[in-house]
C-alpha cells in the first residue's frame, strides 16, 4: 500500500479527519529527523501530534507525550510541515495501516480512527514504535488490553444505540458477554493460563459446592496475593482436562469485567441495563459459570439515584438458581460489604484461602520455574528458589505468599 496508489487512496477515504491529520504529522516528523521512510515510530508520534484525537488521549493517559517520545528518539523538535505523500512508507508502516483497516472492519466501524492505528501499532512486538515504548518503560501489553477494552465498549455502545444501523463486523453482532466477559475455559484450552500448583483442597471444595442443588455459589475469601484467582484458573484447567465430575464437564467459566461495564455509563439505569443483558444471556447459557473478582464491588456498583446496584440485580437470579457464580474477595471486604447484606450473604458459601506456607510456596515456584526461565532467559537453581522464599518471608512483610 504505497502513497498515491489506488489502494492507499481508498484507505485515505476511510480515515477520520484526526487519523488523516495524524498521517500528515507522521510524514512531517519523518522529514524532521531525515528519515527516508515513514516508519511506525513516526506514525506513533503523528498520533501524539494530533491533539484531541482518541489515540493521543489514550497515549497521554499512559504518560506518553510528544515531547517525551521525541526525547526518547533523541530528536530535535522542528516545525511540522503538513504534506502527506512526499515520503514512502516503511514495510512495517504499510503493514500497520493494513492492519488498522482490518481492525476497523472487525469492530464494525466504517471509518478508521487514530485508536485503530494505535491498536495495530501496539500489536506488533518488533515494530520500532513498540520498541520505543518499551524503552520508555511502558507496559505495552497492559496498554493494548486497555485499548481493546475501549474498542469493545465503543462498538457495544454504538451497536446498542437507539436506531443504530451499525453494520456487523467480520465476527457478526457481539453479545453483552462477548464485550464484558472473558472465557477462562477457552484460555485454558489455548494454553494461555499458567499451571496451578497446589490448592488441591480449595479446588475440590469449589467443585463440591458447584455440584450442590442450593447455595451452590462459592466465594473465595483470603488476603490479597494468596492466589484466589489461581484457584478458579485451576478449575478451568481441570474442566479442559476432563478432571471434574460429569456435571461440570461441559461448563465454561466466564470472568465478568464489572469495571468495564461501569466505564462509560453516563445516565441513570445504563449500567443496570448492561448487567441485566449479561444476566439474561447467562440464564440462557446453562453451561456458563460467572466469576467475579473483587466480589464486594457488586455492592453499590452502578448505583445512582433511583437505580439498583449490581448486588440487588444479582440476588433474584442467585436465589432462583438461574445462574451460578464464583466470587473472590478479601476477609475485610467480605465482612464489610457482603456479610452486612443478609439476603446476599445467604446466596454464597465461603471458602477460606489461607496464605501458603514456605514449603507450599517453594513447590509453586518449582512448578512455575520453567515458565519464568523461558521468559527471562535465565536458569533458577533450587538454592535460588529456596533463598527467594526465605528472604521474602523475612523482609517482605506487607505482602502475602505466594
Amino acid at each position: 500500500m504505497m502513497p498515491n496508489s489506488p489502494d492507499f487512496q481508498e484507505f485515505l477515504n476511510h480515515l477520520t479527519n484526526n487519523a488523516l491529520q495524524s498521517l500528515k504529522h507522521a510524514d512531517a516528523i519523518a522529514r524532521s529527523f531525515g528519515s527516508a521512510y515513514v516508519g511506525t515510530e513516526s506514525l506513533l508520534l503523528g498520533l501524539l501530534a494530533q491533539d484531541g484525537s482518541m489515540g493521543s488521549k489514550i497515549l497521554e493517559g499512559a504518560g506518553i507525550t510528544l515531547d517525551r517520545a521525541r526525547l526518547a528518539l533523541n530528536m530535535t523538535p522542528k516545525t511540522l510541515v503538513i504534506n502527506v505523500g512526499a515520503k514512502g512508507l516503511s514495510e512495517t508502516a504499510k503493514l500497520t495501516l493494513r492492519m488498522a483497516y482490518d481492525v476497523c472492519q472487525d469492530y464494525s466501524q466504517e471509518y478508521c480512527g487514530t485508536e485503530h492505528i494505535l491498536y495495530s501499532i501496539l500489536t506488533q512486538k518488533n515494530a520500532r514504535a513498540t520498541i520505543l515504548l518499551r524503552d520508555m518503560n511502558i507496559n505495552v501489553e497492559a496498554l493494548t488490553a486497555e485499548l481493546e477494552q475501549f474498542l469493545n465498549r465503543q462498538q457495544y455502545e454504538e451497536q446498542e444505540a437507539p436506531g443504530s444501523s451499525q453494520r456487523r463486523g467480520k465476527k457478526g453482532k457481539k453479545t453483552a458477554l462477548d464485550f464484558f466477559g472473558t472465557d477462562m475455559t477457552l484460555l485454558a484450552r489455548q494454553g494461555k493460563l499458567d499451571p496451578v500448583v497446589g490448592r488441591e483442597n480449595q479446588i475440590r471444595r469449589v467443585i463440591t459446592i458447584l455440584n450442590r442443588r442450593t447455595k451452590n455459589n462459592p466465594v473465595l475469601i483470603g488476603e490479597p496475593g494468596v492466589g484466589k484467582t489461581a484457584i478458579v484458573e485451576g478449575l478451568a484447567q481441570r474442566i479442559v482436562a476432563e478432571d471434574v465430575p460429569d456435571t461440570l464437564l461441559e461448563k465454561r467459566i466466564i470472568t465478568l469485567d464489572l469495571a468495564g461495564m461501569i466505564a462509560g455509563t453516563k445516565y441513570r439505569g445504563e449500567f443496570e441495563e448492561r448487567l441485566k443483558k449479561v444476566m439474561a444471556e447467562l440464564e440462557k447459557d446453562k453451561r456458563a459459570i460467572v466469576f467475579i473478582d473483587e466480589l464486594h464491588l457488586i455492592v453499590g456498583a452502578g448505583a445512582a439515584e433511583g437505580a439498583m446496584d449490581a448486588g440487588n440485580i444479582l440476588k433474584p437470579a442467585l436465589a432462583r438458581g438461574k445462574i451460578q457464580l464464583i466470587g473472590a474477595t478479601t476477609t475485610d471486604e467480605y465482612t464489610k460489604h457482603i456479610e452486612k447484606d443478609a439476603a446476599l450473604e445467604r446466596r454464597f458459601q465461603p471458602i477460606q484461602v489461607p496464605e501458603t506456607t514456605p514449603s507450599e510456596t517453594l513447590a509453586i515456584l518449582k512448578g512455575l520455574r520453567k515458565h519464568y526461565e523461558n521468559f527471562h532467559g535465565v536458569t533458577f537453581s533450587d538454592e535460588v528458589l529456596e533463598d527467594a522464599v526465605t528472604l521474602a518471608k523475612r523482609y517482605i512483610n506487607d505482602r502475602f505468599m505466594p
